[in-house]
């Protein structure tokens, strides 16, 4: 079986069974399949449901369903009344279609295998299983009992029998920080849970030798150390085909700034590979999802790591998909198709509906925001892969572009700003001036100044990490809220070739308005 380099999730609920209006057919289903078709996806990483809720024909587990604990925060009298509409949706649509003795699952199956596309089911591990099996106070299961590892062991194996799958994902960072073992058990319990995924590993190999085992992580070896994983022993030990790494699941941010390097090294001499997952949320008071910039910046630097591969991860704010998404797929296994096209490469931040308690994966820290404090530079780190002095000299820059913005700043302000040690001059800055605004592309924010700079080649970016330097020297005496960096971007625009033109049909935003006519 070829080992796919490009994976895509489709979480069976976003984009599935909550757009089908009942009575749901088998096509609609089979579009999870259809809509990757000539594209470079060559798997489809497809979810078996929610927490304790499965969408699928189990016989060991809750169904979706009146009578699963996992919905009853949508079914006040805990009876078959719903207060979520698209829930009961999901709910009607899914045993309509094991009533009829053909689930999702086996649908979903079927065309993936008709139309060449691997398949991997993907089970949320972590859950909460019922009072008795939980970590303390937690609503997570605690996998020192065996009766929990018996649960979703049960799960797998019954999948791996009865479906015609290509491999199985164990997504093992879907809460986000959520452990595996009372804080007490830990180090004895990465042991218990490798033991686990051995017993997962063997059942994968005797149901098919070429079926694959991934194992999705967060990011930092040492964040899942903390909550009961042992990504380096796996690796060692042969447990993982592929290690899916991914930073932001809760916030479901898309991060140019994911670090690979700890968990490639590890597996340098391993067969276990090293995927990273890409988000496309930005979730900015500009913009919902990522535009085809930031794409390209992720996959880029990710690729410049020495990744193997990438997962394509909740992409369902992209949905009904359309060119832009077809064109995004089309770059994303060319590393060097990408490399003179624009990119927007941002340092994470907590905006929208993150803002007020952004959750992060353990051994996760977030750079934004930053608070400044009178002479006390603040230092912020962006890696980028752009070779900028090779593009120059063949005359494809276009511009390069750094925004950094400052939340509670105001005029009386007085500020410096450096990249990588050089200070950037007044005559490369712009200020843009949001203390007050009536309307926005999608939400107001609070008062705050962006900083423009249109950088020269003298204070071009370098290709690798780069520092962003912000100080307060004086501060508004007025003014009492604290001061913060809020956002960091920097942008490459490029050109097509040298001394084409920007826009289409032989126009440039330099050459002004025009008009289109028929010639």
């Amino acid at each position: 079986m070829p080992k796919p380099r490009l994976m895509f999730e489709n979480d069976s609920r976003h984009t599935l069974l909550y757009m089908c209006e009942p009575p749901v057919v088998q096509e609609g289903c089979e579009a999870a399949v259809d809509e990757l078709l000539g594209t470079p996806i060559e798997a489809l990483v497809f979810n078996l449901g929610f927490g304790n809720a499965f969408l699928h024909d189990t016989q060991v587990a809750d169904h979706w369903g009146p009578e699963t604990a996992a919905t009853a925060q949508f079914r006040p009298e805990d009876d078959h009344h719903w207060d979520h509409l698209v829930f009961q949706r999901a709910y009607r649509n899914a045993q309509q279609l094991i009533a009829e003795g053909r689930d999702l699952l086996h649908i979903v199956c079927d065309r993936a295998r008709a139309k060449g596309l691997l398949i991997y089911p993907s089970l949320q591990v972590q859950a909460d299983l019922g009072e008795g099996l939980r970590i303390g106070d937690t609503q997570l299961a605690d996998f020192a009992r065996p009766e929990v590892r018996e649960m979703r062991f049960a799960l797998i194996e019954e999948a791996l029998r009865n479906y015609p799958v290509d491999g199985f994902e164990l997504n093992l960072n879907h809460y986000a920080g959520g452990a595996f073992f009372h804080p007490d058990d830990m180090e004895h319990g990465r042991s218990i849970f490798t033991d686990w995924l051995q017993r997962v590993r063997d059942a994968v190999k005797q149901s098919g030798p070429d079926r694959e085992l991934a194992l999705r992580i967060p990011t930092s070896i040492v964040g899942c150390r903390s909550i009961g994983l042992d990504p380096e022993t796996w690796i060692r030990e042969g447990i993982a085909d592929v290690l899916v790494a991914e930073n932001f699941a809760s916030m479901s941010l898309i991060d140019a700034t994911a670090d690979f390097r700890p968990l490639i090294a590890a597996a340098q001499d391993a067969e276990c590979r090293i995927h990273g997952v890409i988000r496309n949320n930005v979730d900015s008071d500009r913009l919902g999802a990522a535009p085809i910039a930031m794409v390209r910046a992720a996959a880029t630097n990710y690729w410049s790591q020495g990744v193997d591969g990438l997962n394509l991860v909740h992409w369902a704010g992209n949905w009904p998909y359309g060119p832009s998404f077809y064109e995004q797929l089309r770059e994303l296994p060319h590393p060097d198709v990408m490399a003179v096209k624009d990119k927007i490469y941002a340092i994470p931040t907590p905006t929208g509906r993150s803002a007020a308690q952004p959750k992060t994966e353990p051994g996760l820290g977030m750079q934004l925001p930053a608070s400044l404090s009178l002479d006390q530079p603040v230092a912020l780190e962006l890696p980028i892969s752009d070779d900028l002095p090779r593009w120059g000299a063949a005359g494809r820059v276009h511009e390069v572009i750094l925004r950094i913005r400052l939340m509670r700043a105001t005029d009386r302000d007085r500020l410096s700003f450096k990249l990588n040690g050089d200070e950037l001059p007044a005559h490369l800055t712009r200020k843009i001036d949001h203390i007050y605004q009536m309307t926005a592309p999608r939400y107001r924010s609070h008062s705050s100044y962006w900083f423009v700079f249109r950088l020269d080649e003298a204070h071009w970016p370098a290709q690798g990490t780069n520092v962003v330097e912000v100080t307060l020297h004086e501060r508004d005496p007025e003014a009492t809220p604290l001061i913060y960096v809020r956002d960091v971007e920097l942008e490459m625009r490029y050109l097509r070739g040298k001394s084409t033109y920007r826009g289409v049909h032989n126009t440039d935003p330099d050459l002004g308005p025009y008009e289109c006519a028929v010639t």
